[in-house]
């Protein structure tokens, strides 16, 4: 992912005319946005500081100079953060070891038997989950090399059946990874999973290119379940301490919502049905 942080700056100019921040634009333009040397402009810099920045050239900028170019080109909290970390790469690394959930965290999990619950490490792996998780979203059943969020959603064509808003959960997917990727940008597991991504779908590759960066703190999901049927589902994500690539996924019906009753009939499916208890991921 050689280039990330020239791409993303050049994406963030693209989404701001002139005009937006006290400038005439002068005639047709080549591309959209603001050109760079008026980004240096209102950020303060030169020209050729700037220009270094976009080619990943200046590992030693400042804060001071980071915050002003946020600044210019309006970029959110997430944004800016994800600025910080693909200015300043780090060390490169080799493969990863193995994540394993504490099992204090699998026994919180278990322990939330009318909520869907999940944990979520690195590059959106699902690293363990609970018995209602696993009746709603089949993890057990996935191979291990599978059970990863955005393979699901880009690769398996039952995701279209079963988020009913798929574009959204698409689009949120790959924000979420742009997150997880400025933050381990020598991630050799990652960028195997954005080339496999790339080359396999089409629309991976289109909201890719995008650069949007934003991660998946908390909001509503919609699953058409092919049991339950469909299911409004809030959720919040909780970091697990100590683990700082790990988190937790709670989805939290309203009580005596329809997707309540319909999630508790699921959980008795689940543990009494012909095909017995669907188990939860251990350590």
């Amino acid at each position: 992912m050689d280039g990330e942080i020239g791409d993303f700056l050049r994406s963030r100019r693209a989404r701001i005319q002139p005009e937006e921040v006290g400038l005439a634009s002068h005639g047709r333009r080549r591309v959209p946005g603001l050109r760079r040397e008026e980004v240096a402009q209102l950020a303060g810099v030169s020209v050729d500081y700037y220009i270094r920045l976009e080619q990943g050239r200046g590992p030693s900028v400042s804060d001071a100079v980071l915050d002003a170019i946020a600044r210019v080109l309006r970029m959110d909290d997430t944004e800016h953060d994800y600025l910080r970390t693909v200015a300043r790469p780090r060390r490169k690394k080799n493969r990863t070891p193995a994540p394993r959930v504490r099992s204090g965290v699998q026994l919180l999990l278990d322990g939330m038997e009318r909520m869907p619950a999940f944990v979520l490490g690195r590059r959106m792996d699902v690293l363990a989950w609970n018995t209602l998780a696993d009746a709603l979203s089949g993890f057990s059943r996935m191979p291990p090399a599978v059970r990863n969020i955005p393979r699901h959603v880009f690769l398996d064509p039952s995701s279209r059946d079963l988020y009913p808003d798929w574009a959204a959960v698409a689009a949120q997917a790959v924000a979420n990874l742009r997150v997880d990727s400025g933050r381990h940008q020598g991630d050799t597991e990652l960028c195997a999973l954005v080339g496999e991504l790339s080359l396999k779908s089409e629309d991976f590759r289109r909201l890719w290119a995008d650069h949007e960066v934003k991660e998946c703190a908390y909001g509503v999901k919609r699953v058409r379940h092919p049991v339950a049927g469909l299911l409004t589902l809030p959720y919040e994500t909780l970091a697990v301490p100590g683990e700082l690539d790990q988190t937790i996924v709670v989805y939290t019906p309203e009580p005596g919502s329809e997707t309540a009753e319909r999630l508790a009939l699921l959980g008795s499916w689940a543990t009494t049905g012909p095909t017995g208890p669907t188990g939860s991921a251990r350590p």
